[in-house]
């Protein structure tokens, strides 16, 4: 019992130690550093408009009005880029169920857009492994240009400026693709439409 109790002493000490460095100092420290350097991502990158939270630069929003751009599909349950349930698509890409739905998507942008003959971007009509995707591919932001140049009653110039103003560049210049934040895109239509310029 007493050499039990003399290796059960130490175990102890360290599992009470360890609890409390890695449960209790480094989720402190760590938020400390988050909130004195990056405040901003730290609290999930939140877009704020006049005041009020309207959405965040991580996680996409469902537009389906041709007034706006478009992001990726999201597949999420039981609604459109549900953060809380963050998935994609199981379906493999012999599946047929997967080939209707793309085949679904092409006809709501062909019928919101019948004139456009560019080619559609796969990620307009495939769905992110999040499901979340916030962002679009310039060649996706291109396709949907004149369509909402058109709605609005807006030249195509100020639409693609508003893009161009809206691009992200590759992460640390190297890595991915420029790509478009959707809501922030979205959110420059409104405000170009209530500044009128």
């Amino acid at each position: 019992m007493r050499l039990f109790l003399r290796y059960l002493r130490p175990v102890l000490v360290f599992l009470g130690g360890f609890t409390l460095l890695t449960g209790v100092v480094y989720p402190l420290l760590v938020t400390a550093v988050a909130q004195t350097f990056l405040p901003h991502r730290a609290n999930g990158s939140l877009i704020e408009q006049e005041g009020v939270i309207v959405g965040s630069e991580l996680i996409g929003q469902p537009f389906d009005d041709p007034a706006y751009f478009w992001g990726r599909p999201s597949l999420t349950q039981p609604y459109p880029y549900n953060a809380a349930a963050s998935a994609g698509s199981t379906l493999a890409p012999s599946n047929p169920a997967l080939t209707e739905q793309v085949a679904a998507r092409i006809a709501a942008l062909e019928t919101a857009d019948p004139t456009n003959t560019l080619p559609i971007p796969v990620d307009l009509v495939t769905a992110s492994a999040s499901g979340l995707d916030p962002h679009i591919s310039l060649a996706a932001a291109e396709y949907q240009v004149e369509r909402v140049a058109r709605v609005r009653e807006v030249d195509t110039a100020v639409i693609r400026q508003l893009v161009t103003e809206n691009t992200e560049g590759r992460t640390l210049g190297v890595l991915g693709e420029p790509r478009v934040n959707v809501l922030r895109l979205n959110l420059a239509l409104d405000n170009f439409d209530e500044s009128g310029s």
